[in-house]
């Protein structure tokens, strides 16, 4: 966690309680900080995931802060507000605010500006944060990745009330490619919330075996610093052709520095401004195009015509083959505005033909190089 960090926040393995995951991680810290139906705020899009990690078993709420496209779907002091009312006018106790550290699905890195502004928003409204940061290690651009850790340094929280409220959740999935071996870890320097996490941490333990591996794995510094690295290159060249594909095409993408995914802009291929198009657009890339990205309402994002396209567990065969889909699928008419009021006939012509364009030449083709070397 130090490495990744840039070894400006030095953890305290004390304080340090380890998990199956972050998806244990976060669940339990709800457990630890939340009654049912106390509130949660979460910027908007979010992981979709969270709806489950966060609610189901704990009671808890998630209140949305509204972010838009107008800035970047940056978070503000505004918005911050307004679900801090929303939350109130429901009767919802708010205890905290949960941010993701780079965003998924927004593939961005919180600028220092809005880590600092989300704690004093906490610090003047005497709540909790909880920062993801399981992405903290695939920053590929600049700006570099700031840990809420630093801020609080920076800004003399150390040892106040603040300081005990700001929790950090991390795990090895993302960074090192190790989603399947439930790795996960709360960093907290509250000792009755570390001590609380502990005992519940016995209902998703990682295993004797794996921690086992992992010790000798991680021992390995030269290894490990040496992966991070590669692995971030590879990012931000399969980051820069999804981009530059995608703009061939006419489809734009959020600017991003982080993650294994790109947030797409896709409102200019909407028959209306509606979810209900959302909807019906990425069935025909899911169904004709064959293709599974995520709509962006499933991440509770406010406007349509966004989507979440990960480029990260392919081939760059896959990826080139991916974007010669999607190009073909957009210079057919089926999709152009103008083209909405064509009859439902035409348009299931039109369908069929896109079908055997798409696969005369690239159907059920399979890429050999998937394997990375």
């Amino acid at each position: 966690m130090s490495e990744i960090r840039g070894n400006k926040v030095t953890f305290n393995p004390n304080k340090l309680v380890l998990t199956a995951g972050a998806t244990s991680a976060n669940e339990t810290l709800m457990f630890c900080l939340a009654n049912p139906g106390d509130a949660f705020l979460l910027p908007t899009p979010y992981y979709p995931g969270f709806d489950r990690d966060l609610k189901w078993r704990t009671g808890a709420e998630i209140v949305p802060i509204q972010c838009t496209s107008s800035n970047g779907f940056r978070i503000t002091q505004s918005a911050l507000e307004e679900s801090y009312k929303l939350a109130k006018t429901r009767n919802l106790r708010v205890k905290g605010v949960l941010v993701t550290n780079p965003s998924n699905p927004l593939g961005t890195a919180l600028t220092r500006n809005e880590l600092e502004l989300l704690v004093s928003f906490v610090a003047e409204k005497g709540i909790h944060l909880i920062s993801d940061e399981i992405y903290s290690g695939t920053v590929f651009n600049s700006p570099k990745f700031v840990s809420v850790m630093e801020v609080l340094i920076e800004n003399n929280y150390m040892y106040t009330e603040v300081w005990d409220r700001v929790h950090i959740v991390y795990s090895l999935s993302k960074d090192l490619g190790l989603p399947g071996f439930r790795i996960g870890a709360i960093y907290t320097n509250d000792e009755v919330i570390v001590s609380a996490a502990t005992k519940m941490s016995s209902f998703g333990l990682i295993s004797s075996q794996t921690q086992y591996l992992l010790s000798a794995m991680l021992a390995d510094k030269k290894f490990t610093k040496k992966y991070i690295s590669e692995n971030q290159k590879r990012l931000k060249k399969r980051h820069a052709m999804l981009v530059k594909g995608l703009e061939s095409t006419g489809i734009s993408c959020l600017e991003s520095n982080a993650g294994l995914f790109c947030w797409v802009d896709m409102r200019h291929l909407l028959k209306t401004n509606t979810f209900e198009a959302e909807i019906e657009l990425w069935k025909k890339i899911v169904y004709e195009v064959k293709l599974n990205i995520s709509p962006g309402s499933s991440c509770h994002c406010t406007e349509p015509g966004w989507f979440r396209a990960c480029f990260a567990n392919m081939s760059e065969d896959t990826l080139n083959l991916a974007i010669q889909r999607i190009k073909i699928f957009v210079d057919s008419s089926d999709v152009i505005g103008t083209n909405i009021d064509q009859s439902n006939q035409t348009n299931q012509n039109t369908s069929t033909s896109l079908k055997k364009k798409l696969f005369a030449k690239w159907g059920f083709r399979l890429s050999f190089n998937d394997r990375e070397r």
